[in-house]
């Protein structure tokens, strides 16, 4: 632990003309006591390390020296490419890794383009998590992310609505999408989809793989024309179909169109609205009733309410009846809101509380 931040903070010198012991302590996350004792085994091993005094004294290499430490492992490479998703990185207990590559990568470059990183992160950051909620990291993702990266096959517990089953899985890669880590994994020669935190609990595999463990460490040998980014692509496009099991029927105005992606299903919505407008096109008040494909009518009404006096609902009848309901109670209750106002402004003189 000690020699690799020795070696970080060679890297870090090495990368800029001078640091002061609170910089040092806070990339370091040691003490400043901390760093004075490292700064002197350094020198003790022959870095030139030298503290300028005062005020704004720091340390800094001198004598141009250059470390050969800047080889990327390849932990340090891998995590390299991860670089610009920083929760990830974590989650995954990859951070270290990723934070040494860098520092490699910055003390190789020419003193020029040594603000290049920064320069980049200050302008591109990925949030990956969705609004209104409190990320979760699952407990076992550490594990899992490990098995991943070795191509290590996994014996694991899955929560499967009320009950648990146990699966020997090749895992593939992993997904972070709004939030929930996703794990592809391969089992008895099929491809799937777990979220990570239904699993409870996580083993390394034995040998004996039907689809070709390589030794007996529980190896298996990875299929090289798996594309995580196209196969994704492809289940979470399957998933969103899937659950599309009713059909609504509603008028749309103008406004209506424009706002009808984003508060449903998009891909359906676009379809729904390409399929109309090649149809029978808008009316003549240029409204357009479309067929929507939705998950339950339970879902079609918290989604399709949010769109108001810009969408109608045609069918099914019982929905319509809900969505009228709706209308009724809301009209309901800004009629006797307004009502309570005008009569307290009556008996306060006016709406200023004045007298006529």
């Amino acid at each position: 632990m000690r020699a690799a931040r020795l070696i970080r903070m060679v890297l870090l010198l090495q990368a800029r003309p001078s640091m002061t012991a609170a910089e040092l302590a806070r990339e370091l996350e040691v003490s400043e006591r901390t760093v004075a004792r490292d700064v002197l085994s350094l020198s003790e091993a022959g870095v030139p390390v030298y503290a300028d005094r005062g005020r704004a004294g720091g340390y800094r290499l001198i004598g141009g020296y250059r470390t050969r430490l800047t080889g990327l492992g390849r932990s340090e490479a891998e995590a390299l490419f991860l670089s610009g998703v920083p929760s990830a990185l974590r989650e995954m207990g990859l951070a270290d890794a990723a934070s040494a590559a860098r520092l490699k990568v910055s003390a190789a470059l020419l003193p020029e383009l040594r603000d290049a990183a920064t320069g980049a992160a200050q302008r591109f950051h990925l949030d990956a998590p969705g609004w209104y909620q409190e990320p979760e990291t699952p407990v076992l993702l550490p594990e899992i992310a490990d098995a991943v990266w070795d191509d290590r096959r996994i014996t694991a517990r899955y929560r499967r609505k009320d009950t648990e089953v146990e699966r020997e899985l090749e895992p593939y890669g992993l997904v972070l999408k709004a939030g929930v880590w996703y794990l592809a994994a391969r089992t008895q020669g099929d491809y799937r989809v777990y979220r990570v935190d239904r699993f409870t609990a996580v083993a390394l595999a034995g040998s004996g793989s039907a689809s070709g463990a390589d030794d007996a460490g529980g190896r298996f040998t990875r299929d090289c024309s798996f594309d995580l980014t196209e196969f994704w692509a492809q289940r979470a496009a399957q998933f969103a179909r899937s659950i599309l099991h009713e059909e609504v029927v509603l008028r749309l105005s103008p406004r209506g169109v424009l706002r009808l992606p984003y508060v449903t299903e998009r891909a359906a919505a676009r379809e729904a609205i390409a399929r109309a407008q090649a149809a029978d096109g808008p009316d003549e008040h240029g409204r357009l009733t479309v067929t929507l494909a939705v998950e339950s009518a339970e879902v079609a009404h918290a989604q399709l309410l949010s769109l108001g006096p810009e969408g109608e609902i045609l069918a099914p009848p019982e929905l319509r009846e809900r969505f009228a309901s709706a209308a009724r109670r809301t009209a309901a209750l800004y009629t006797e809101t307004a009502a309570l106002y005008t009569e307290e402004d009556g008996a306060q003189g006016g709406p200023d509380g004045g007298g006529p």
